[in-house]
């Protein structure tokens, strides 16, 4: 049987088991401008997921993250501050691929329209899309980075990030049954302790400052490598889905 582990992250208390970006360092602040901290409210309580922004009122992210209501922060190093950088705005629409399936986590991408535009600035910046289908090579080497556990009893707010090498598609079709080539990208050395994990879903991986990936599921206990999203074979739906929907209008900040 094909063992599937979505990396959402349900809100539990300090010292309650979950995951972690494994084998990671704290990034520098703001260093990942892109990066988006969802909070989702599911059936079975509240969630957390990573996402990155794309267009000043898209953040892209995984189908399984998936909620209502769903608030995404923006701009944040220590996701239990307000900091000045920080702006949280609600997603006015939801927007999974059509054809994602829970059950092999294929076409595991989602769109979230916001409810307001936002303002960009230093802490704030859409990540660039790839623009051609060229292969992501094995062995290119990649950044992912999230919010999560440092060890199975300790949390941390501090935004993670982790150096992954992209690997051959065999390290995963072999690993999980229903793995894709053509949809998917393997990512993270076996050998090595490091990979991303629970609360780290939808998250995007960086290469040569391209997001090809966005974080979908993994071993349950940790152990790379994982498997990610791969966004290239999604960029005539992104592009579509956006065009279908008109940005919101800026509202004024009172000064």
């Amino acid at each position: 049987m094909q063992l599937l582990f979505p990396l959402l992250a349900f809100l539990l208390p300090h010292g309650a088991g979950a995951g972690e970006i494994i084998g990671g360092r704290e990034a520098r602040p703001h260093s990942h401008p892109y990066m988006a901290y969802l909070q989702i409210q599911t059936p079975n309580g509240l969630s957390t997921c990573g996402g990155f922004l794309v267009r000043k009122d898209f953040v892209l992210t995984a189908a399984h993250c998936l909620g209502s209501p769903i608030n995404v922060i923006l701009g944040a190093h220590n996701i239990q501050t307000t900091e000045r950088s920080q702006q949280r705005i609600p997603v006015l629409r939801a927007i999974p691929h059509p054809q994602y399936n829970p059950q092999t986590n294929l076409n595991d991408i989602m769109l979230l329209q916001l409810g307001n535009r936002t303002r960009l600035n230093r802490f704030i910046r859409p990540v660039a899309l790839p623009q051609t289908r060229a292969t992501l090579r094995p062995g290119t080497l990649c950044t992912a980075a999230g919010w999560g556990l440092v060890s199975l009893n300790r949390r941390t707010s501090l935004l993670q990030d982790v150096r992954l090498r992209v690997q051959r598609d065999q390290e995963c079709s072999r690993r999980f049954r229903r793995y894709s080539g053509q949809l998917q990208i393997c990512v993270g050395n076996p050998r090595e302790r490091k990979s991303v994990f629970l609360g780290d879903s939808g998250g995007p991986l960086v290469c040569n400052n391209v997001a090809q990936g966005i974080v979908s599921f993994g071993n349950p206990n940790g152990t790379p490598p994982a498997v990610f999203t791969r966004v290239v074979s999604f960029l005539s739906w992104i592009k579509r889905t956006m065009r279908c929907f008109k940005q919101p209008e800026e509202t004024e900040t009172p000064s």
